[in-house]
Formats: C-alpha cells, structure tokens, sequence
C-alpha cells in the first residue's frame, strides 16, 4: 500500500523555532508577526520562515518550514531592511499566537485551532510586553494549566 501524501497549506504567517518546536505567529500585515519574531531571534531563537509559511500534516505532526529556500534565515525589518539571521528548517509546531486578537483574560482558558485537521495550541495578543520571552517559555517548558500540563500545554500530567 502506497502511504497518503502529506497535507500542506501555505499561510500568511511567520514561524520561530525554539528547543526543537515552532510557534506560527498569525496576524494581518501590519499585525507585528516580524517585530514579534524579531524580538524572539534576539533571545536566540532561530528563524522558520517570515510572512509566509508551510505547514505540513504528517505521521509526526504539524510541520513547519519555509516555502522557498532562497528566503531561509532572512526576515524583514521594517525602516531597516532584510536581515539574515540564524534558522531551522522542518519544525514541530507547538503553539500559535493570533495578533488579530486581544487577550482579556488575566489568567485566559486553554484555546487552540485547527491546521490541516490538527489540533493547535493558539494564545491571543496579551495586553503586556512580554509575549516573546513568554513564547519562549512555553515552547520549552509548556503552560500550566493548574492541573498540570505537558510540555505542549496538554494536561493533566501524573504527578503534579
């Protein structure tokens, strides 16, 4: 039997890896995916993709990757230009951050969406100042969900 294909889709959304998992960063032009991205790549994440990313379904998840290699390691900066900077390609994708939409809640409900039939992690724009170093900690530790949760903000885990 010949496996199935995998599924992919091109979205209008910029990617950052961080310990070995990528976050989409989601919003319209002018939303902030690149400043956001940016302000990540400073604290040493490394780049997927910028403005345009493919995501892939397969066996071992949702991927993500940069749709042409000619763009790898390069994002812009805008007022500065096209910047290279260090990059990972083919990413497990463990969380999505919406731009489009504000956070209200203090303490806000586990949400996620749906990419190519899977299940995504998704945080709304808070209304603070530190989203990318919280990004960053989520994909490498996870989000508690005060039953306790996995390193993909799945809960509850045995032992806490």
């Amino acid at each position: 039997m010949i496996p199935a294909a995998p599924r992919r889709e091109l979205l209008h959304a910029t990617a950052v890896a961080h310990a070995g998992r990528a976050v989409l960063i989601l919003g319209p032009s002018g939303a902030g995916k690149s400043s956001l991205a940016i302000r990540m790549l400073a604290l040493g994440a490394h780049l997927v993709s910028d403005d345009l990313t493919e995501v892939e379904a397969g066996a071992e998840g949702l991927i993500a990757c940069c749709p042409r290699p000619d763009l790898r390691g390069v994002i812009e900066s805008r007022g500065i230009g096209l910047l290279r900077v260090p990059y990972s390609d083919r990413v497990p994708v463990a969380l999505a951050v919406d731009l489009a939409q504000e956070e209200t809640a203090r303490l806000p409900p586990l949400r996620s969406i749906t990419l190519l039939g899977m299940p995504v992690p998704l945080v709304l724009r808070p209304q603070n100042d530190h989203l990318s170093e919280s990004i960053l900690l989520i994909l490498a530790g996870g989000r508690h969900d005060g039953g306790g949760c996995d390193r993909a903000g799945n809960g509850p885990v045995a032992g806490t």
